[in-house]
């Protein structure tokens, strides 16, 4: 390491992500004051299909190099990954093929700061390198670069950063197609896990489709009867599990679920219906009069939030990470997550591969079940979507 530097000492705080591991994948970095926290600088970017591991290989690169930059006497590497972590800290080999130039790389930049030490933190600390990594990864699933303070500029001209440590692209190069898994035609080499996914049951709010978020509306008696119903049909799903959004209206539809199957609900607090903020138990119609151009932003590009509420691209990076979190505990098993409109939409929208937009293009009804496969190769089948079949109710 070299020695001199401004005297400023530094934390870096890294992520990356992959939408599928390997999937469309991205990487965000924050450079901050280290006795102020002030964010001193910001780094993402989306670097097409790859794995987690790479995404957190690139969000550690990015930040040392933004860390450089400022000439510091001393940096703090701060991220979630173990893996990373301890392979930048000596006490891990890197083995694999792909870490190895990464590790590489990295490993360079420490070499041209004075004094770098490498801790690893809880996911739930790292919140804002993740965010970035989420950004940059819904800026190029809509054909966009991300840049600080907003997404611009065509995806052609991107960094080709994942490209030029493979040795192997060019700018013109097209990007790689998702493999396909053909349900029922390809033999997995380990058993997928299932996740049934319940929306609640019915609430004064949904009658008169209000916008109902993280407020805490109890089932009516048509609600606590589709839960009973959705219930009985579960009974035979082969299900281990009852993992519940924590909110009132999910959890009442969760216990009736896990009474027919014998087990105890768990509480995923990430499973939570997306925060409306001012928008909460207003209808659409209501909001479009009082708040036409916020509606009209939240709309356009789901980085918008409702004002004093979560954007939707906030909700799915926390139902990513309750997905992530769920796959580890039950992995190869059927489990049954009881949740909201939003969060089912967006573990749809994931396991499809497909943009943010999509979402917009669903149709969800109370009560009704959803079906996922998730493999260990990172992809993953929709079985059915929207089944109301159960339910008897009006």
């Amino acid at each position: 390491m070299t020695s001199g530097g401004s005297g400023r000492r530094l934390v870096v705080e890294a992520d990356g992500g992959s939408r599928g591991n390997p999937g469309p994948a991205g990487y965000g970095a924050v450079v901050r004051d280290a006795v102020t926290g002030e964010v001193l600088a910001e780094r993402a970017a989306g670097i097409g299909r790859a794995t987690n591991n790479v995404a957190e290989y690139g969000g550690l690169i990015a930040g040392l190099q933004a860390a450089l930059d400022l000439d510091p006497a001393e940096v703090e590497v701060r991220m979630d990954s173990k893996l990373v972590v301890e392979q930048m800290s000596g006490r891990w080999q890197v083995k694999h093929p792909s870490m190895k130039p990464l590790a590489k790389q990295a490993m360079s930049l420490v070499q041209r700061l004075p004094r770098v030490r490498f801790s690893w933190i809880p996911r739930e600390q790292n919140s804002h390198a993740d965010r970035l990594a989420n950004e940059a990864m819904d800026a190029a699933a809509r054909g966009l670069v991300w840049r600080p303070g907003g997404d611009s500029g065509p995806v052609d001209a991107a960094d080709t950063w994942l490209a030029e440590q493979e040795g192997t692209a060019s700018r013109s190069r097209a990007p790689t197609p998702a493999p396909n898994r053909l349900s029922g035609w390809m033999d997995p080499a380990e058993p997928p896990t299932t996740t049934l996914l319940l929306r609640h049951g019915q609430t004064a709010l949904s009658v008169e489709k209000r916008f109902s978020g993280v407020g805490e509306p109890e089932l009516t008696d048509v609600g606590h009867a589709q839960a009973a119903e959705a219930g009985a049909r579960l009974t035979g799903s082969g299900a281990v599990a009852v993992v519940s959004s924590p909110l009132r209206r999910a959890r009442q539809t969760a216990e009736h679920v896990a009474a027919g199957l014998g087990v105890q609900v768990a509480v995923e607090p990430g499973l939570r219906e997306t925060d409306f903020g001012d928008w909460e138990g207003y209808t659409f119609g209501e909001v479009q009069e009082k708040w036409p151009r916020e509606l009209a932003a939240w709309l356009a590009d789901p980085a918008v939030p409702p004002p004093f509420g979560e954007s939707f691209a906030e909700t799915s990076t926390r139902v990513r990470q309750a997905r992530d979190r769920v796959l580890t505990a039950y992995g190869g098993k059927t489990v049954v997550l009881v949740t909201h409109v939003s969060p089912i939409k967006t573990l749809l929208r994931m396991a499809l591969d497909a943009p943010p937009a999509a979402m917009y293009r669903m149709h969800l009804d109370l009560a009704c079940l959803c079906k996922v496969q998730w493999f260990a190769d990172g992809l993953a089948v929709v079985r059915s979507m929207n089944d109301t079949a159960h339910l008897r109710t009006d």
